[in-house]
């Protein structure tokens, strides 16, 4: 399981000593919520990438790390790229891709 953020901690302790409250959202925002969900999940075209290997075990790295399925995080990632919402998070994992790209540079 991925370790918790101070902030998804503070959550959780909330959450154990019955602090939260249930709370239904308002008709309005329930419509905003599903028309979102909705636009969001709608997967109707397929393409096609080529990418070298390095950067796909990176890939299923990361997704690993995440716990999602590969493909989900690569249309994650264009989803919010596409959006102009794309906030790089560094990974403790080694790049497989920056380690070879080295390697060929010393080659």
């Amino acid at each position: 399981m991925k370790k918790l953020d101070v902030y998804e901690e503070d959550i959780l302790t909330a959450y154990e000593k019955g602090e939260l409250k249930s709370t239904s959202p308002s008709k309005e925002n329930l419509a905003k919520f599903k028309a979102a969900a909705t636009a969001t999940f709608v997967k109707n075209k397929r393409i096609n990438i080529r990418l070298s290997t390095p950067d796909l075990m990176d890939i299923q790295a990361r997704a690993l790390e995440e716990g999602i399925p590969y493909q989900t995080l690569i249309a994650s990632v264009l989803h919010k790229y596409a959006s102009g919402r794309l906030v790089e998070k560094h990974s403790s994992l080694i790049s497989r891709s920056t380690r070879c790209a080295s390697k060929q540079r010393t080659s």
